[in-house]
């Protein structure tokens, strides 16, 4: 069982106190869980009560990660959505859950357990049966898959490889600053899950899209974005069409895989709320 922190203990009992709708945001790698910050202010004006938890083991700030990169070392898919999992369970009421990337993957999962109001996956990673290989997308993960060893380790991005993979559809003076101010090492576990997903029957990155408890979907496609191009991020939303939930699938115009943390980011979070309250 993952341990909840402190600080994770002192939202859940502030979300149970308030009797407003929890919404728990999911970060994804590369990135930390203040990397929502803004949009949790947009969500508390909207009248809900955000949450934003860590992986296991996550610095409390950029500089913490880039000093002491090995705690983030060996983080698996299935101990990420356990320990979120967990922190939902706290809740008083089922939460809407909205995740970026990875944390898109970790959504997924969440609502595929039933453990959501409602979803939003922000360009999310593949998953089992998740078939599409762009070659953006690999040469987006080629700094973790490209040395087998990088499974047991945390690999830090260049600044080259986050202005690819994060901030090609910024200029380049946005893509030093949201390098500066977000990026930190990750655990290479999850992208070489990710990249097996359809060879291993028994892996952690896989959906149960078909949940009759998974709730109401929506996907959110960056129309820019190398990490995670729309061929990825439409061949999830065929695949959770199969729910007899609401599915749905939005591309945003011009934005790449930082959508949530460039300047374009009030767009984003805009259409994930109006998402949530069809629905909380």
């Amino acid at each position: 069982m993952s341990v909840v922190t402190d600080q994770e203990l002192e939202q859940i009992e502030q979300a149970n106190a308030s009797g407003r709708t929890p919404v728990v945001f999911v970060h994804g790698l590369w990135l930390l869980p203040s990397s929502w910050d803004r949009w949790a202010t947009v969500f508390v004006e909207a009248g809900y009560t955000p949450l934003t938890p860590s992986w296991p083991d996550d610095p409390a700030t950029v500089e913490e990660a880039n000093a002491h990169p090995e705690v983030f070392a060996q983080k698996t898919v299935g101990q990420v959505a356990d320990h979120f999992e967990e922190v939902i369970t706290k809740l008083s009421q089922k939460p809407a859950v909205i995740g970026h990337s990875f944390g898109g993957l970790i959504t997924q999962i969440l609502a595929g357990r039933g453990r959501a109001a409602v979803s939003v996956a922000i360009d999310p990673a593949p998953f089992r049966g998740v078939l599409p290989l762009p070659i953006s997308a690999l040469k987006s993960a080629r700094p973790v898959l490209g040395n087998p060893a990088n499974r047991s380790r945390a690999v830090p991005l260049t600044y080259e490889q986050f202005r690819f993979g994060f901030a090609n559809a910024v200029d380049e003076a946005e893509a030093k600053e949201l390098y500066d101010t977000y990026a930190v090492p990750a655990a290479g576990t999850p992208l070489f899950q990710a990249a097996t997903a359809n060879l291993n029957p028994w892996t952690e990155a896989k959906v149960n899209s078909k949940s009759p408890e998974r709730g109401p979907l929506l996907i959110v496609s960056g129309e820019k974005d190398n990490t995670v191009p729309w061929a990825i991020a439409n061949a999830s939303y065929k695949k959770q069409q199969r729910n007899d939930a609401v599915t749905e699938i939005v591309e945003m115009p011009n934005r790449g895989h930082a959508l949530t943390i460039d300047s374009g980011w009030r767009e984003v979070a805009d259409t994930a709320l109006a998402f949530v309250r069809r629905f909380a």
